[in-house]
């Protein structure tokens, strides 16, 4: 695994010109995110070594290098999931490459259907806390001391001071900001019903299918995390309507223009 990351790395390290900051995951629908870029660098997935291209409609498969106002970017525009047949430790190599390339800060984004009945499809939500209903973990086999130790606390899988600051973010623009536990199930269905009352019982505000994993190894890795969910759907159940993926990504382009003023404003915010 080390070596495979030590590759990754050093492939993409001839193409920089500046050493990222900040580390961004773009979920469904949300890649436009990648036309605020300046300065920018683009590699296909396909042409890192050890990178898996990605298959999921609405997920490019791009790294993105570049500049976000004066604040030095990696963005991963597209993830992988576990529900592509891929084991765990490749779904998290992207967000592990970024970790050795130097980021301190890592903004997870996803598409999420809302279990809290006070959301609305186009709600933009910090992401609170997690739970993992995956049953798997990108942790399970050898610890590598290098990465981080064998057993990482996650009382701050989402790093409180950063959350302050998209909150402040969000005043700034007027945007109203709510705030929730995300679910990550394994998919790739959608939940039924009562997989959905389940998930309100224990405390879930949003449901999706990434994240999770790739929160966990940056946490090992030493990296600061903070996360925004675009509810894009309520989900099934809530509302009298079949779930569709095209749906989802058209919500999704509807938020665009907040996304892309908030995900600006707060990475501005991060660097001095």
């Amino acid at each position: 695994m080390y070596d495979k990351l030590s590759e990754s790395a050093q492939y993409i390290q001839t193409k920089m010109k500046y050493t990222p900051k900040v580390g961004i995951v773009l979920g469904s629908g949300l890649g436009v995110f990648v036309e605020e870029v300046t300065d920018k660098v683009e590699i296909l997935y396909k042409d890192i070594p050890h990178f898996y291209q990605t298959t999921v409609e609405g997920h490019a498969g791009r790294l993105i290098l570049g500049k976000v106002g004066n604040v030095d970017v990696a963005i991963l525009q597209g993830r992988l999931h576990a529900y592509e047949g891929l084991p765990m430790q490749e779904v998290v190599h992207p967000v592990r490459v970024l970790g050795s390339l130097g980021i301190e800060t890592l903004i997870l984004t996803n598409a999420a259907g809302g279990v809290n009945l006070s959301f609305s499809p186009g709600d933009l939500v910090c992401i609170s806390d997690h739970i993992n209903l995956m049953m798997r973990n990108p942790l399970v086999g050898p610890n590598l001391s290098e990465w981080g130790p064998r057993f990482p606390d996650m009382s701050q899988a989402y790093h409180s001071e950063l959350r302050r600051l998209l909150f402040s973010s969000a005043k700034e623009l007027k945007i109203d900001l709510k705030e929730g536990v995300y679910c990550g199930v394994l998919g790739p269905t959608y939940e039924t019903p009562a997989e959905v009352r389940m998930i309100r019982a224990i405390g879930g505000d949003m449901v999706g299918m990434s994240t999770v994993p790739e929160s966990i190894a940056a946490n090992h890795f030493g990296i600061k995390v903070v996360g925004i969910s675009c509810i894009t759907n309520m989900a099934a159940g809530i509302l009298d309507e079949l779930l569709k993926h095209e749906d989802i990504k058209e919500q999704a382009q509807k938020v665009k223009g907040q996304f892309n003023s908030l995900l600006v404003n707060f990475v501005k915010k991060l660097v001095p």
